[in-house]
């Protein structure tokens, strides 16, 4: 009789099923913890690194399987097809960010003032951090290009008034304040400091947000820097041209009035 050898149950697809699964779990966690505070941002990001790596490891294991299934016959198209599954899905969100790189511009210090931009609360950064530095004018000019609607708002109403505008506006957010809410007793020129975070990756960024009252109008003036990562994505603008959007309808709404850009 000739005898037909038994097949063979193919490691490589079991570890790429495992490899996978730990890769998905890892990144589930890491992005919760993060969100909660529980994990800080530079381990949060470590911690992404390594669940690429982990995925991409997966599908090293899921292509040798394949190739061993492939060519004697083994066991384990159940486990490699998870594991080869389970590996892309976790690395969509990166080809995601990837494509965003690639369409967005490399900015990741976003002001209506290129000249005197709003003064950052600097007193919890890092060295860990981003380097705040004076923008240049190829970053001033692509800034320009990229995002026209980041631009300052002109109120020709009493400082008083556009302030708490700003207050109310911030309340609605869950944005960490730097200080209190300062006094507007004979000032003029008045800047908010807070803490905000991204809203995919919760990145944090520190946002300022300048009032200055220049006589015949108040100027509002607004930045936002983001703390890690060498592009922001879009988000330092998109975040800018919310909130002043919803200024201008916070101050149509109290007093009537539209503002002039």
């Amino acid at each position: 009789m000739v005898s037909i050898p038994e097949r063979r149950t193919s490691k490589a697809a079991g570890w790429s099923r495992r490899t996978a699964a730990f890769s998905a779990v890892l990144l589930l966690t890491d992005f919760v913890g993060h969100r909660f505070d529980l994990v800080e941002t530079p381990v949060f990001l470590w911690v992404l690194g390594i669940v690429a790596l982990l995925a991409a490891l997966a599908l090293l294991f899921a292509a040798f399987a394949f190739s061993r299934l492939w060519k004697f016959g083994d066991r384990g198209g159940r486990d490699l097809t998870v594991g080869a599954l389970l590996a892309l899905l976790v690395l969509v969100p990166y080809g995601v960010a990837a494509y965003w790189a690639t369409i967005y511009p490399p900015l990741r210090d976003i002001s209506t003032d290129f000249d005197e931009p709003p003064a950052l609360d600097v007193s919890e950064r890092t060295k860990d951090m981003n380097v705040l530095s004076p923008s240049t004018p190829g970053e001033q000019r692509l800034q320009a290009d990229s995002y026209p609607l980041v631009t300052a708002r002109s109120y020709d109403l009493p400082f008083e008034t556009i302030v708490n505008a700003v207050e109310t506006v911030l309340d609605r957010r869950s944005w960490d304040l730097s200080e209190p809410y300062p006094d507007l007793t004979g000032q003029s020129d008045v800047t908010i400091t807070a803490v905000a975070k991204g809203f995919v990756l919760g990145l944090p960024a520190d946002v300022a947000i300048r009032v200055t009252d220049d006589g015949d109008s108040v100027i509002v003036d607004m930045r936002s820097a983001s703390r890690y990562g060498r592009y922001d994505l879009g988000d330092n603008a998109a975040r800018i041209t919310d909130f002043l959007a919803e200024l201008d309808q916070e101050v149509a709404g109290q007093v009537g009035a539209a503002p002039a850009e």
